[in-house]
């Protein structure tokens, strides 16, 4: 896939199935995130990758994370079956760093680049990804269940896999609105 044709083309695939990406795919994947721009190279960011049995893992950690939430015996089991939407899930997690020239701003960033990378990657290897957030990236439960530290937040889960339909590729976004000339 050309260059600009995934920059201008990308389009999250909601509905993934096997295979995974392989090792070699997804080592690609985590070299081309940590391309992105980082203001002294502090990578404020890391990642954790579930794949196989440890799917259901993560499933058991949503479902506490539910019920810690009070959230019904449906949404408990919805939350449960989440991962299992892809062979592979990323938690992508922005680690903040104390640093008089890199604020907090700037470090967050940077995670959201090289995870927006992460998944450019995985496309440009002709793999399905979306980018998914929602509560469970604000869940304190979660957080403890990850062990995330206190400098450390979800910025997003990067499910990952093979498209299992032809997503049709979005219309372009009419951006003439949110563009400048100065002058």
């Amino acid at each position: 896939m050309q260059a600009l044709e995934l920059l201008t083309k990308r389009s999250s695939m909601p509905r993934l199935q096997g295979p995974a990406p392989s090792s070699e795919q997804l080592q690609l994947m985590f070299r081309a995130a940590a391309r992105a721009p980082d203001h002294m190279q502090l990578m404020p960011y890391r990642f954790i990758v579930f794949a196989e049995h440890q799917l259901a893992e993560l499933g058991q950690l949503f479902a506490m994370a539910a019920t810690q939430q009070q959230l019904t015996a449906q949404e408990i089991a919805r939350a449960q079956d989440l991962p299992l939407r892809a062979p592979l899930v990323i938690v992508s997690i922005a680690c903040y760093q104390e640093h008089d020239k890199v604020p907090p701003w700037e470090q967050l960033a940077s995670a959201a680049c090289a995870t927006g990378l992460l998944q450019q990657a995985a496309f440009a290897q002709g793999l399905g990804a979306i980018w998914r957030t929602g509560w469970l990236t604000d869940s304190e439960a979660l957080r403890q269940q990850l062990g995330l530290a206190s400098n450390e937040a979800i910025i997003g889960f990067i499910y990952v896999g093979t498209a299992a339909v032809n997503t049709p590729i979005k219309p372009d976004k009419d951006y003439s609105g949110k563009v400048l000339y100065w002058g």
